[in-house]
């Protein structure tokens, strides 16, 4: 780590930035300042104005008050390409390449060398990405078409481009949300690296443990404004949460005891060819069963079958003692069972409707009298989950598409809870939602079990699954390689199934 001298001037410094969009205050007083070879975390809720900051660091918005510069020179970019040529690069949660060219043609795009004779220098291009490649301990195929890479040699990609402009600022948004413990580790690998060069980083996540473990300074916002920054070995979790939301997290994982009743899932021998095999589980009424493993496990592609959004070989699904077919997604939610994707984004969404429209899409039959659904009953039900969630957004008629990531998420949680559903799947509940909302994402799947529903919750963070589940059943290469108890669910043992073909039974 490089440290900051005194009196040194910082790379990027925004202070006391505003933006308005009509009569919203998105960015009350936005204050940031990155020094180079450091790693800077900022961290807020949903909503707390990061995003907004990122975007005017981009020329993607423009301040409406407050003082912007970078390297001590006052700026105000009015595009992209602006910020690009400025030095500045952001490495966003889902790059857009360019996905029928090749990885060093989405890295010269714009800017390809030529030979004496004019033409691309195809050569000197390629051999300049292995150099870079090199430098940055990534082996990906220069050659080899963007279509098909994973979100992780996509973010490094861009972090390539990035590079080989000379980028002395690079900002990346949610950059683990979508990434394995692997990929995390080599993300975190390449951002030190270029720390140790002398540039500056901004880290946005939700994620502490990551937080902790790569930054060197976090900031916190809250509501639009600056709270606090502190040195990272200065500061805590617990330090951090308060900042965040303005009050004590008391439990962040309030599971409550509930009674576990007779069966409401049953899945028995269920197999997809190369992709899952001889699945069986249960989920009683008021029964939580966290299904563990590995990102590539096959967890998710199990719950979509089960749902009915995708077909399998054999095997079967009973809700409540009766079979359910396959591929009939409308016939699971009649039988009340619902399903949130782990792709919320583009399976849970429709961007270019209303929130109340998206919270409420789910039980319009049920709203409508006579046929017709009013704008008042409409509202009234998806201000009711709108709250209990607290999604952030202008107005409920305030089109889906213009929310935060983590706010969009909340609306496609808030849409399949409207339908009071007997079993719920849901993947990765709390991806991308800020930690005052977890605990409340958290408080209400407990109180949903204490009243009967049956939940097979999918989750990538341990202590979630450690923390919320009656059962935990583990998956490892589209087996489920164990099932444990509460009691017997620890880190250990649960990761232990997940590395390897067996193990320990409950």
């Amino acid at each position: 780590m490089t440290s900051n001298p005194a009196g040194a001037v910082p790379v990027l410094e925004l202070r006391d930035i505003r933006k308005e969009f009509g009569s919203v205050v998105a960015l009350r007083s936005g204050t940031l300042s990155v020094h180079g070879g450091s790693i800077h975390a900022l961290v807020g809720e949903n909503g707390a104005g990061k995003s907004t900051l990122v975007k005017i660091v981009a020329g993607l918005y423009q301040r409406d008050g407050g003082e912007f510069r970078l390297d001590g020179e006052d700026v105000d970019f009015t595009s992209t390409a602006e910020s690009k040529a400025a030095g500045v690069a952001v490495i966003y949660q889902e790059p857009t390449l360019f996905p029928d060219l090749s990885v060093t043609e989405n890295v010269f795009m714009g800017r390809q060398p030529v030979n004496r004779f004019g033409r691309i220098d195809r050569s000197a291009m390629r051999a300049e990405l292995e150099r870079l490649f090199q430098r940055l301990a990534v082996r990906i195929d220069p050659d080899r078409p963007a279509e098909g890479l994973s979100i992780a040699d996509q973010q490094v990609i861009e972090i390539a481009k990035a590079v080989s402009l000379d980028a002395k600022l690079l900002i990346m948004d949610e950059p683990t949300a979508a990434l394995s413990g692997v990929e995390v580790d080599r993300l975190f690998a390449i951002a030190r690296s270029l720390r140790d060069e002398g540039r500056a980083l901004v880290f946005i996540s939700h994620r502490f443990d990551e937080v902790f473990a790569l930054c060197d300074t976090v900031t916190v916002m809250r509501d639009g404004a600056y709270i606090a920054t502190s040195p990272i070995h200065e500061t805590s979790v617990d330090a951090i949460v308060r900042q965040m939301v303005g009050r004590e997290v008391t439990d962040l994982f309030p599971k409550l005891d509930a009674r576990i009743g007779p069966p409401l899932l049953e899945v028995e021998g269920l197999t997809s060819a190369g992709i899952f095999h001889d699945i069986d589980l249960t989920v009683r009424s008021g029964e939580i069963v966290g299904l563990a493993g590995l990102v590539g496990a096959g967890r998710s592609e199990v719950a979509r079958a089960i749902f009915g959004v995708d077909g399998y070989d054999s095997g079967s699904v009973r809700v409540t003692g009766t079979s359910l077919p396959k591929r009939k997604p409308a016939e699971a939610m009649e039988r009340g069972v619902a399903l949130v994707p782990e792709d919320r984004r583009r399976q849970g969404l429709v961007l270019e409707s209303s929130v109340a429209r998206n919270l409420t899409v789910a039980i319009r039959e049920r709203l409508a009298k006579a046929g017709i659904i009013t704008g008042r009953s409409e509202n009234a039900a998806a201000r009711l989950w709108a709250s209990r969630l607290e999604v952030k957004t202008n107005a409920l008629s305030s089109l889906a598409g213009t929310l935060s990531g983590g706010n969009q998420q909340k609306v496609v949680l808030g849409k399949w809870l409207a339908t009071e559903p007997k079993v719920l799947i849901i993947d990765e509940p709390t991806r991308g939602i800020d930690v005052g909302t977890k605990a409340e994402v958290h408080r209400l799947l407990s109180e949903l079990a204490g009243r009967g529903m049956g939940i097979l919750m999918i989750s990538s963070e341990l202590p979630e699954v450690l923390g919320m589940a009656d059962r935990v059943l583990v998956m490892r290469e589209g087996r489920i390689t164990a099932e444990l108890d509460r009691a017997d669910a620890t880190s250990e043992n649960v990761m232990f199934a997940a590395t390897h073909a067996t193990g320990a039974q409950s």
